[in-house]
């Protein structure tokens, strides 16, 4: 099983590895900081060997890259993995951003439900479900992440079963909630949020997140 070391530093722009099975395209190492597609933040762009890590996905607690065709990396390998950090640190914003903003949203909209949401590059969205245009309170949920991020709290982000490799982040005096992704070390680097309303119908609200 994979170790991911992007959750011990999710700062990291490069890491040596070693190559632990080779399937084909298929790939798995021994550690990585390759974060690869889940709980709807998108997976880092980067290479694996000097390769371009094609697609990377999550099948159980084991973590798969695939590779170009080729490749000619072997079990037993070492291999130098390394990232887009602009990517993975703007990711890592819109993540937080789009966090604070559904805790936000669960506190001030009694009955809200998440239903989906998309962590990308340029925006983070949520749906919820929500009877009602949203609009109106945006100005509210704004003020208050904004509020959140500009007191720069430390953001705690561990284990709360580790067998399980179930996480969590926290920012003491506000809120825990279990989450797997990457996450920043302080509220202050999310930087200014804006907030955007797409209704997306059925009795659902899309709000669009964006960090500046």
């Amino acid at each position: 099983m994979t170790r991911k070391v992007f959750w011990e530093d999710p700062y990291l722009t490069g890491h040596d590895t070693v190559i632990d099975s080779v399937q084909g395209q298929d790939v798995t190492v021994r550690s990585s900081i390759f974060y690869a597609l889940s709980g709807g933040q998108e997976s880092d762009s980067g290479t694996l060997g000097g390769h371009p890590v094609l697609l990377a996905r999550k099948e159980g607690l084991e973590l798969i890259y695939t590779l170009p065709e080729g490749h000619g990396l072997e079990p037993g390998r070492s291999a130098r993995m390394e990232i887009d950090w602009p990517r993975r640190y703007r990711l890592m914003r819109l993540h937080f951003a789009a966090e604070l903003v559904l805790e936000s949203a669960y506190r001030a909209l009694a009955g809200v439900r998440k239903v989906g949401a998309h962590i990308a590059e340029t925006k983070a969205r949520i749906d919820l479900v929500w009877p009602e245009n949203i609009t109106p309170w945006l100005p509210r949920l704004t003020a208050e992440v904004q509020a959140l991020v500009d007191a720069d709290s430390a953001i705690v982000s561990a284990f709360e079963d580790e067998r399980r490799e179930r996480r969590y982040w926290e920012v003491p005096g506000f809120a825990r909630v279990p989450c797997g992704g990457t996450h920043l070390r302080r509220t202050g680097e999310v930087g200014k949020i804006r907030l955007k309303r797409n209704n997306i119908g059925g009795g659902k609200e899309r709000i669009e997140i964006f960090v500046d």
